[in-house]
């Protein structure tokens, strides 16, 4: 569904060289994960042997026994909607393999030879076992039609779900085979293990998933030998993980006494646009060699069913612990960019308009560290309040205690009497509170602001964010322009983990000020306040939630999910905050709103990168004005 995926890890009790019972064990780890609408299920190498069987590789029972048991899984399969890899020993053209088999719905559908044999310090793999590296052909069984055979096979089950299967130590070598699988199209990776443990291993081993997952663009699935082999010197601890795209998504306690089976649903679809928009993958050789074999496309009983974390706000850091290197990290961006464009003009001033609001308190607090940075006093910086109709005493105070607070210079400038004069001009009944009304007002701020800048020799600080130039909620050549836009990639969410983290870093007297700006309703005051002073204009209930909007951003521009998939994200992030036909409201605002107001942002100013999303012109963003919309809105 939507690209989701639900794949499993497993590591199964077994007897070693006692493969009838292991299969037992196999067999009911398989119903779990039919029961739990896994697609694909990876269990450990050699899981129907055991890994430790030494010498006894080489019994003839024990092969011929692993055999039949292979069998018994193939059969157990059938009807099944969960495909399987699993570890086994097999014959091959007179030499013994350590391989993968592919199994779905009754039938072997391939085997993967493992590449890489380990013969150092506790292994000694090459005693009993070839390498598969550069096999090529079929496999004969007694019971069982020729298979594909080789280090070359990828298994597709549709669009997206392509699979590759690699083992143990082939993860470990300098390049590993999942590498040219992943180059042949796989999206999920899986590896049939059985490392042992040792001290500070396992944390060497995440790293090797989670990052290996990074590098190919791909799901991994890992699944390792559990306790119940041999330990006569070494120890297997049945280490298993999911990993997608550098992430952990989830993990086992290792070291279990019984079988286990861990899931994740893993976003196939993503992994793929990422890999035609954000990477050098499209670059990479295609091998010419890789067989792809095309399996069922097995749903499962209830394959709608997505159990994965949907982050709420996805442009915010959710790791609390490293909260204020992120938060720091995006400060410097900021400032350092300002630094070096004020450098390079060899302007040591700046103006900058101050509402009250989040947007400018950001930019605000940026120029002033960007002005530390530099050396220059911070008396050189202009800051101008433009009270008009509908500014409160609330804002304008936050605002001028701000100033205050920082040192920098204050210049109020009352816009009313010019604003009705021009409503004069342009013949405008100033009683009517439309477009015209507001933009009036937006445009003169920016003129006075421009002015002043000519006239000081300083540069204007747009202070317009990420989702408002998404949303086109800025008026054209109004507060629309600047000289350099410090907080145009930051998003209305971020601004206001920002503005808290520095108010939790800050001594009283700012902290106060900072959090009250951050408890104000986000609004233009364009329009009249209240006969008690109160706001009258509430972006958000105009707009829909900030938050909502930032997701929709996100995932439409980061990772190019349809509105359908969107809807269906955020309904489940937001379950208990907001109800499916208020998102979807919100979504076609966006969407109708984001098509309609790319004019504005293909001539925005210059303004830095500060994440993985930019809609800057000239950067990461380039989009007709004119294209059309409605085959976003009619999915919806």
């Amino acid at each position: 569904m939507f690209g989701f995926y639900r794949v499993a890890a497993a590591a199964p009790q077994l007897e070693i060289g006692d493969p009838a019972f292991n299969a037992e064990e196999i067999k009911k780890l398989i119903l779990s994960a039919e029961e739990r609408n896994c697609r694909v299920v990876v269990f450990p190498e050699l899981a129907l042997t055991g890994y430790t069987c030494g010498d006894l590789f080489n019994s003839a029972t024990l092969l011929n026994q692993a055999e039949l048991a292979l069998y018994d899984i193939r059969n157990f399969s059938a009807g099944k909607g969960v495909t399987i890899v699993l570890g086994s020993p097999l014959v091959h053209k007179g030499r013994l393999y350590n391989c993968a088999v592919v199994i779905q719905n009754g039938f072997i559908h391939g085997v993967i030879p493992k590449s890489y044999l380990p013969v150092y310090r506790e292994f000694y793999e090459p005693r009993w076992f070839t390498s598969g590296l550069n096999t090529d052909g079929m496999i004969e069984f007694s019971q069982n039609q020729p298979v594909p055979f080789g280090d070359k096979i990828i298994f597709k089950i549709d669009e997206f779900l392509i699979f590759g299967v690699e083992l143990c130590e082939d993860l470990w070598a300098i390049v590993p085979p999942s590498s040219y699988h992943a180059a042949a199209g796989a999206t999920l990776i899986l590896n049939a293990s059985a490392s042992n443990e040792l001290v500070s291993k396992a944390d060497y081993r995440r790293t090797l998933v989670s990052s290996h997952s990074a590098r190919a663009v791909a799901a991994y699935a890992y699944a390792s030998s559990g306790v119940f082999e041999s330990s006569t010197d070494t120890l297997y601890s049945g280490h298993l993980m999911i990993s997608e795209n550098g992430v952990i998504f989830n993990e086992n306690s290792r070291f279990q006494r019984v079988s286990e089976l861990i899931t994740a649903d893993i976003d196939c679809e993503r992994l793929s646009y990422i890999r035609r928009t954000e990477t050098s993958y499209s670059q990479v050789e295609i091998p010419p060699e890789y067989r792809t074999i095309l399996l069922e496309n097995q749903l499962c009983s209830d394959d709608n069913v997505v159990d994965r974390f949907f982050d709420k706000h996805p442009f915010v850091p959710s790791n609390e612990s490293e909260k204020s290197e992120h938060c720091s990290e995006i400060f410097n961006i900021q400032k350092h960019a300002l630094a070096t464009r004020m450098q390079h003009t060899g302007i040591k001033k700046a103006v900058i308009g101050i509402s009250g609001g989040l947007d400018s308190t950001l930019a605000l607090l940026v120029t002033a560290e960007t002005f530390k940075l530099l050396n220059i006093p911070p008396a050189n910086i202009i800051t101008v309040t433009m009270p008009g109709f509908g500014t409160t005493s609330r804002t304008l105070t936050n605002a001028l205690d701000l100033i205050q607070f920082l040192g920098t210079s204050l210049r109020k400038i009352d816009i009313t009497d010019v604003c009705i004069q021009h409503f004069n001009d342009i013949g405008h009944n100033p009683d009517v509170f439309d477009v015209t009304y507001e933009n009036v007002q937006a445009r003169e701020r920016t003129q006075i602001l421009m002015d002043i800048a000519n006239k000081e020799s300083a540069l204007v600080i747009g202070t317009g964010d990420l989702s408002e130039i998404a949303l086109g909620w800025s008026t054209y050549n109004g507060d629309h322009m600047s000289s350099y836009a410090v907080n145009c990639s930051v998003p209305k969410t971020l601004i206001r983990y920002l503005i808290h983290w520095v108010a939790s870093t800050s001594d009283s007297e700012l902290q106060k000020i900072l959090e009250d700006i951050i408890d104000t309703p986000v609004s233009p005051e364009l329009l009249p306040k209240s006969d008690d002073g109160r706001i009258t204009q509430k972006t958000e209930d105009i707009l829909g939630p900030y938050e909502l909007h930032d997701f929709f951003l996100y995932h439409m521009i980061k990772y190019g999910a349809e509105p359908e998939k969107i809807l269906f994200m955020a309904t489940k992030a937001f379950d208990t905050q907001y109800k499916p036909e208020f998102i979807t409201t919100c979504l076609k605002t966006f969407i109708r709103r984001f098509f309609t107001n790319q004019f504005k942002r293909s001539c925005i100013p210059d303004g830095p990168k500060v994440g993985t999303i930019s809609l800057s012109p000239r950067g990461d963003w380039r989009m007709p004005s004119d294209a059309s919309f409605k085959n976003w809105i009619n999915k919806l």
